[in-house]
C-alpha cells in the first residue's frame, strides 16, 4: 500500500479507499474494504513516526494522539478525497535540483543520464518524476560520449587515496592516452600523439564548466596542469609513488576555477581591470569578492585588481568585453612579462591574420 502511495500520490494527487483497494485486489490478489485500508494508513503512519523520530511504538501513539497531519506520512485531504503522502524523506524541489545537475554535468554520457534520473525519480511520485523529465528535457545539452568517465574518477581516487581497500596506501602516479577529436570523424576521438602513454602525477579532482578536471604536477618541469577525465583513456595505476607533494601544497586549489580560464593553466599574473560599471556583476560572479580588490574608479568605471592566469584563454574572454574593459597600470606575470604587453602582441598576431 505504501509503495502504492509513495508512486502514485502527492499533494496535487490523492487515491481514494476505493482505489487503493482496487489496486490491492488487481495486483495482489488481496481483497481490502475501505476501513481495512484505513486502519493499514494508521499503522503506516505510525510506524514511519516511530522510525522518524527514534520513539517507542506508544511514545508514536502519544504523538498522535492530537490528529496532527505535520506528523503523518500519509494524510487525508478532504478536498480531493482522498490520501496522499505528505512526507517524503526528500522534498520535490531537492529531486528536481538533483535531476537538472545530473543533466547539466557533461561528464555523464546521455544514457547514463537517463539511467541516474531513474533512480533519483523513484523517490517521488509519477506525476513529478514525469514533471520533472520534462523541464530537464527542455534544453539541448552537450554530453560526453565517454562511458568511462565513472570508472576513470574510480582510478583516479584509488591513485590519490592514503588507504585502499582499509589498508594503509602510497599515493601513485597514474597512466592513460588523451583523446581529441578530428574534424574528419566528430562522433569519434582519436588518441593525442599518435597515442603515446601520458604518466602524470595526480593530485585533484576539479569541476568547471560542468565538466571533471584532473590537476596534475609534472615531475621534471614542476608545473601543474589540467586534463579533461572524459577525455583519458586506458587510466591505470603504475605502482610508481607520486612525486611533487610540496609543489602541489604551494598551490591555491579554490581559486584555481577563478585564475585559469576554461581550465586553461598560464603565467600567474596580477592584474588590473577598468570596467564600466554595468559589469560588476560579471566581474564578481567570475573573480569572486575574496581573492579580488574592487574600487571606484570614476563616475563611469570601477577596477578590479585580481590573481589570474595568463593564457591566450584568458586574452580571448578579455577581448570579448570590447572597449568596456580595459587591462590598465602595471600587470606583472610571473615570468618578468607585462600582461597589457602581451594582449597587444596577441591581437596583433589575431590582425595579421586578416591582412
Amino acid at each position: 500500500m505504501l509503495q502504492y502511495l509513495l508512486k502514485n500520490t502527492d499533494e496535487n494527487h490523492a487515491a481514494s479507499g476505493f482505489e487503493i483497494a482496487a489496486y490491492i485486489q488487481n495486483n495482489y490478489g488481496i481483497s481490502a474494504e475501505r476501513r481495512s485500508i484505513y486502519r493499514d494508513i494508521d499503522e503506516i503512519n505510525l510506524i514511519s513516526l516511530m522510525l522518524d523520530q527514534g520513539c517507542t511504538l506508544e511514545q508514536a501513539k502519544e504523538l498522535l494522539e492530537d490528529d496532527d497531519d505535520s506528523l503523518k506520512t500519509v494524510v487525508y485531504d478532504p478536498h480531493q478525497k482522498g490520501f496522499y503522502v505528505a512526507q517524503r524523506k526528500y522534498t520535490f524541489d531537492d529531486i528536481r535540483l538533483l535531476a537538472e545537475c545530473v543533466y547539466s554535468a557533461k561528464f555523464v554520457t546521455e544514457k547514463d543520464s537517463r539511467e541516474l534520473i531513474d533512480v533519483v525519480c523513484s523517490c517521488v511520485s509519477d506525476y513529478q518524476a514525469n514533471k520533472i523529465r520534462h523541464e530537464a528535457l527542455l534544453a539541448d545539452r552537450v554530453k560526453t560520449n565517454n562511458r568511462q568517465v565513472l570508472f576513470n574518477l574510480m582510478v583516479i581516487n584509488d591513485a590519490m587515496s592514503t588507504m585502499l581497500d582499509g589498508r594503509p596506501h602510497t599515493p601513485e602516479k597514474i597512466s592513460f592516452k588523451y583523446l581529441k577529436h578530428t574534424i574528419n570523424d566528430l562522433e569519434h576521438t582519436v588518441e593525442r600523439r599518435k597515442g603515446q602513454t601520458y604518466i602524470v602525477n595526480p593530485f585533484q579532482i576539479l569541476i568547471s564548466e560542468g565538466n571533471y578536471y584532473l590537476l596534475v604536477i609534472d615531475g621534471h618541469s614542476k608545473k601543474h596542469y589540467t586534463y579533461r577525465v572524459d577525455r583519458m583513456k586506458d587510466i591505470r595505476l603504475t605502482g610508481e609513488e607520486r612525486e611533487c607533494e610540496m609543489e602541489f601544497k604551494k598551490l591555491r586549489i579554490k581559486s584555481k576555477p577563478r585564475t585559469a580560464f576554461n581550465m586553461f593553466s598560464g603565467t600567474s599574473a596580477k592584474i588590473n581591470l577598468k570596467c564600466v560599471n554595468k559589469l560588476l556583476d560579471t566581474m564578481v560572479e567570475h573573480f569572486g569578492t575574496k581573492e579580488a580588490v574592487y574600487k571606484t574608479a570614476d563616475k563611469k568605471h570601477f577596477t578590479v585588481t585580481a590573481k589570474v592566469e595568463v593564457s591566450n584563454q584568458f586574452f580571448g574572454w578579455l577581448a570579448g568585453f570590447g572597449e568596456q574593459v580595459k587591462l590598465v597600470g602595471e600587470c606583472p606575470m610571473d615570468d618578468g612579462k607585462d600582461a597589457a604587453e602581451e594582449f597587444n602582441i596577441f591581437l596583433d598576431k589575431i590582425r595579421n591574420v586578416y591582412v
